[in-house]
């Protein structure tokens, strides 16, 4: 499947039916408010109506031991006409054991919205295979279900991306702050407020010139590296002339491990053919070096490869930080390496 041919969902609107899946962590069952929280504030942003599948507010030892259910909602959601989208609740670890549970031909014949961030990254491979369109962009209760309010940055972002038809064009600086505080989801007084930002500084180019075009393929780091080898792999072609988005999580992967991945990248020959590289603003768990290091990393791998001449723009908001940017999949992008941009030159939803 290249990715030119991936079908894109119908834009959202006011009134439809978005249903909410729990394909990785049981994140409602723990914390039905912080649930409540993000559903409240999506219909009040957005005038949809939210509901839930059989199992997205089970518990979280439930939603573990029981993949198969987890991928049967998911499959109900995409098949159920009545449904405009999906949102995934909160990401996890494990969603890569859906793969034996998946029906891609009921994604491939149901087109609609399917977003989310971190580890369904797995999710938006099999969408790609399926030949669907997907969207990188916050949950239920990561971003939408923010403390104090969803971000007005992040609010706009998901109405260029899911309810507008015009490309969404230059990718605005985030001039609102960032953050990556921890806080009680369970607290109602934490819920009500909202968490200290840090002062932002606007995307950078770390190496490269000119402008650089191309699909947007990418994920989060880790979870990409549970998917690679499997079925929904993309095959090279798939990466050719993509621009590869990298964010890594709440983890904080140690820079040495993603200069491992990144000589994956290499040794498969996906740096080769991409046009260029986007880097999040990260969660460095409170490391103020964690940034700059990861980047190093990077740009090291790019030219003990040869490629220290392809674009690489970093400290764009579409990691495990708020506010969040969303990213349609497989819709062209530029980067201006003299104006230190992105440009998201195609609409996502039709």
């Amino acid at each position: 499947m290249a990715v030119a041919a991936l079908r894109k969902p119908a834009a959202l609107k006011a009134g439809d039916k978005i249903a909410t899946v729990s394909p990785s962590w049981g994140g409602p069952g723990s914390y039905p408010q912080r649930y409540a929280a993000g559903k409240a504030q999506f219909e009040g942003a957005f005038g949809v109506r939210v509901i839930e599948m059989d199992h997205t507010m089970a518990s979280p030892d439930w939603v573990a031991a029981n993949p198969k259910a987890r991928a049967e909602d998911l499959m109900a959601a995409f098949a159920d006409p009545s449904i405009a989208g999906i949102v995934c609740t909160i990401g996890g670890d494990d969603s890569i054991r859906l793969l034996p549970y998946l029906d891609l031909d009921v994604i491939r014949n149901n087109p609609k919205v399917f977003l989310g961030f971190s580890d369904t990254t797995s999710l938006h491979l099999a969408c790609a295979t399926a030949g669907l369109a997907s969207f990188y962009g916050p949950s239920v209760m990561a971003g939408l279900g923010e403390s104090g309010g969803m971000h007005q940055y992040t609010v706009d972002a998901l109405r260029r991306a899911l309810f507008e038809l015009t490309p969404p064009g230059l990718v605005p600086v985030n001039t609102e702050g960032w953050t990556a505080e921890r806080t009680d989801w369970g607290d109602a007084a934490s819920q009500a407020k909202r968490r200290v930002l840090a002062p932002t500084d606007a995307p950078r180019i770390l190496q490269g010139t000119g402008t650089a075009r191309g699909h947007l393929l990418g994920g989060c780091a880790e979870v990409l590296e549970m998917a690679k080898g499997t079925a929904w792999w993309p095959a090279l072609d798939m990466w050719r002339g993509a621009i590869l988005f990298l964010e890594t999580s709440e983890d904080a992967p140690s820079p040495k491990f993603v200069r491992y991945w990144l000589r994956n990248y290499a040794a498969q020959g996906i740096l080769g053919v991409v046009n260029g590289l986007l880097i999040a603003r990260a969660d460095t768990g409170g490391d103020p070096n964690y940034q700059a290091d990861i980047e190093a990393a990077i740009v090291d791998v790019l030219r003990e490869s040869g490629l220290s001449d392809l674009p690489v723009l970093a400290g764009l908001d579409f990691g495990h930080t708020q506010p969040m940017l969303t990213l349609p999949i497989g819709a062209q992008a530029e980067i201006d390496c003299a104006a230190e941009t992105l440009r998201i030159l195609e609409a996502g939803v039709v």
